[in-house]
């Protein structure tokens, strides 16, 4: 029980950390007369995924590499059957045609990226599976095309950003800063070493964990943004919002955690991976295969349901 509640409280420290985090460098970007847009495509955009990345990073770092990985291919797979499930069945999804055609398949690439990256044994006869630091090299140049690939749209775009940025002083703003990044460093410790812990008290992998517990901790600001885009009928953003955080899920947090420490495999298995695919692939094939460029309902119940089926494989893992 100490343990779930040092979860608990190492996890919120992250989500509070990360929102001052942005608060104070969206301020500061903007003091310097920063365009909304580059400041929405850097600073925000990194800035949310800093609590997964203050998590998988510093589980690299201990050389909890299981809970490293399994928070990114777990969180993947929440943000599209759990979340966009949820916010479907809240109101149903309208998928932009740019969506559908470019960054939805780029999240199935990045899923099948991850695939190759983990299976060195079976596909290059190594003696291991890692993500090694060359892997993550190549992750973090993709991630700078998909960086390029967004400023060129937003820039063809014509139309800025609508940001709601708070008007602090640059002292207070870095003030903010440093401590959005000592709450994510301790909070990030402490969520790791309880996870660990819960993890070894029932007898449990680190990579169920990682795969379960963690993942939709760290899952849940994707899910309190897509939510609340639903119920504003916004959804193009809740889209938009799980599709780009896969994204940078992998090629920026996993790509700059194999660069801290190589990440070896460990207990996440195939079935793991293939569900991160599916679960890309199923969302494109609800916004284009099927051509309507929606998730309904329904779809968005057959969305939990499928998480659900994935959940209960876990729980049958770790018994």
């Amino acid at each position: 029980m100490l343990s779930f509640l040092i979860l608990v409280l190492g996890l919120g420290l992250v989500v509070y950390g990360a929102n001052i985090l942005v608060d104070g460098a969206a301020a500061l970007a903007k003091k310097y007369n920063i365009p909304n847009i580059v400041i929405g495509l850097t600073v925000v955009a990194f800035g949310t995924s800093s609590p997964e990345l203050a998590i998988s990073a510093y589980s690299a770092y201990m050389g909890n590499s299981e809970i490293a990985i399994g928070n990114i291919v777990g969180s993947n797979i929440a943000n599209i059957l759990l979340i966009l499930g949820i916010t479907a069945i809240i109101y149903p999804l309208t998928i932009l045609r740019n969506t559908v055609l470019k960054e939805i398949p780029l999240s199935v690439l990045a899923a099948i990226i991850v695939f190759v990256m983990v299976n060195d044994i079976t596909l290059a006869n190594e003696s291991k599976n890692i993500i090694s630091l060359s892997d993550g090299i190549i992750l973090l140049s993709f991630l700078a095309i998909f960086m390029y690939y967004l400023v060129h749209l937003a820039q063809t775009s014509g139309e800025d950003e609508d940001l709601s940025i708070p008007n602090m002083s640059k002292a207070k703003s870095i003030l903010f800063i440093i401590a959005g990044l000592l709450l994510l460093i301790g909070g990030g410790k402490l969520f790791v070493d309880s996870a660990v812990s819960l993890a070894l008290s029932f007898g449990m992998s680190q990579a169920v964990i990682g795969l379960t517990i963690v993942a939709i901790g760290t899952s849940l600001p994707e899910l309190a943004t897509s939510v609340v885009a639903a119920l504003k009928k916004n959804s193009d953003i809740a889209v938009g919002n799980v599709v780009g955080s896969n994204i940078f899920n992998v090629f920026f947090i996993l790509g700059a955690s194999s660069i801290i420490s190589p990440l070896d495999r460990g207990n996440i298995t195939n079935i793991d991976l293939y569900a991160c695919i599916f679960a890309s692939v199923v969302l494109l094939a609800s916004g284009y295969v099927m051509g309507r460029h929606k998730v309904t309902k329904v779809e968005g119940i057959i969305f939990v349901l499928l998480y659900i089926i994935y959940l209960g494989y876990q729980v049958q893992q770790a018994v």
